[in-house]
């Protein structure tokens, strides 16, 4: 008899698990209710944080780097890069250098976090003498539109007066030009992808600064200050990239890359899926468990879960999402789901995020086993 095959592979639950805690708890909880199938475990990631790991797990020979670099509140971080391919490929997590999760709640300053720390990584990367460099965007802790990251690579952004504004997006306000004749110069040589976790532009209404700002402890006047400093930043510099999908992922680091160091603006999902062999492993699959921490309008614009969704539903195959919180008003994108778990409803007094997913996701397996 031809034991049932189930994909395991959710997102990480930000701020309390990485993709790969998700699927071993998840693993854990299916093991616990007995469930005779086989699992394959593939921790998702869409360009946002746990891109590097999904990436190193899907190729061959890959080697994991370290390097201390400047944090998003200027304090030295410990951070990841990695070498694949042999290196002609290297990859930059920007969340490992310039995170939220890098920055206590109570500490979180939207006007001044900056980007330098990938910068640092990215120039490392060049360094090394890559043919093709991806950079992971999402979980950002700044809305500097990469100017951090564009300095740590030569470019230089100034006043009026051509003094350098400080470190930030808020300074951008007072930017005149930029200079860009000490840029790397091995960016004209490398193929730069910029690995997006969202679609969104850099300014409006579902830009960096009001949809994401808030979140990175802008208040309502700090988001429209950084609104007016992008726009600033992209009148000097090319407002038609500020349109682009992607443009406004990693508070506008992905408008700064395209605009500046001639990157190109691309999925993060389908790099990673590509990686991974996604579409042969839902092809096998008889059912799909994926999953992340809150399931709302950020979702849908360009996030693992709902991409994973599509091509399990393009194949026919069952798809079931376990979230922390599930905003319900969501639109077509939670329909893709047969079945939706929503954790926060049944959570254990005093369990941890790792235990609420176990037992939701044993819970949710003996429902299915009629016990």
């Amino acid at each position: 008899m031809i034991r049932p095959r189930w994909l395991l592979a959710p997102q990480e639950f930000k701020g309390t698990l990485t993709a790969a805690e998700a699927a071993d708890a998840m693993a854990e909880g299916l093991r616990e209710a007995s469930l005779d199938v086989v699992l394959d475990v593939a921790p998702l990631a869409d360009g946002g944080p746990g891109t590097l790991d999904a990436l190193l797990a899907g190729t061959p020979r890959g080697e994991r780097r370290k390097l201390t670099v400047r944090g998003p509140q200027g304090m030295p971080v410990e951070a990841c890069w990695a070498r694949l391919d042999e290196g002609r490929t290297a990859v930059v997590e920007m969340a490992q250098a310039s995170g939220l999760s890098l920055v206590p709640p109570g500490q979180r300053d939207a006007r001044a976090a900056c980007t330098y720390g990938t910068g640092q990584l990215l120039r490392e990367a060049l360094d090394s003498g890559c043919e093709r460099l991806i950079v992971g965007l999402g979980g950002s802790a700044t809305t500097d539109g990469g100017k951090g990251a564009l300095e740590a690579l030569g470019f230089r952004f100034l006043d009026a007066d051509g003094a350098p504004l400080p470190p930030g997006g808020a300074g951008l306000a007072r930017l005149s030009r930029v200079d860009a004749s000490g840029k790397h110069p091995r960016l004209e040589q490398v193929e730069l992808l910029i690995a997006t976790d969202v679609t969104t532009p850099l300014l409006g209404n579902d830009g960096s600064a009001r949809l994401f700002g808030p979140q990175k402890g802008a208040d309502a006047a700090t988001v429209e200050e950084l609104e007016t400093a992008l726009a600033t930043f992209c009148r000097i510099v090319d407002e038609a990239t500020a349109n682009l999908p992607g443009a406004g992922a990693a508070g506008g680091l992905g408008y700064g890359l395209a605009a500046l160091a001639g990157g190109k603006l691309t999925s993060g999902y389908v790099l990673v899926a590509r990686a991974l062999g996604l579409d042969r492993r839902v092809l096998l699959a008889d059912l799909v468990l994926t999953g992340e921490g809150r399931f709302d309008r950020q979702t849908s614009m360009g996030k693992g879960p709902v991409a994973l969704a599509r091509l399990a539903r393009a194949e026919g195959t069952h798809v079931v999402l376990f979230a922390g919180v599930v905003q319900r008003d969501n639109g077509p994108e939670l329909t893709l789901f047969q079945e939706v778990v929503e954790l926060s409803s049944q959570a254990r007094p005093g369990a941890t995020a790792r235990e609420t997913l176990r037992e939701a996701t044993t819970k949710w397996a003996l429902a299915r086993l009629g016990r």
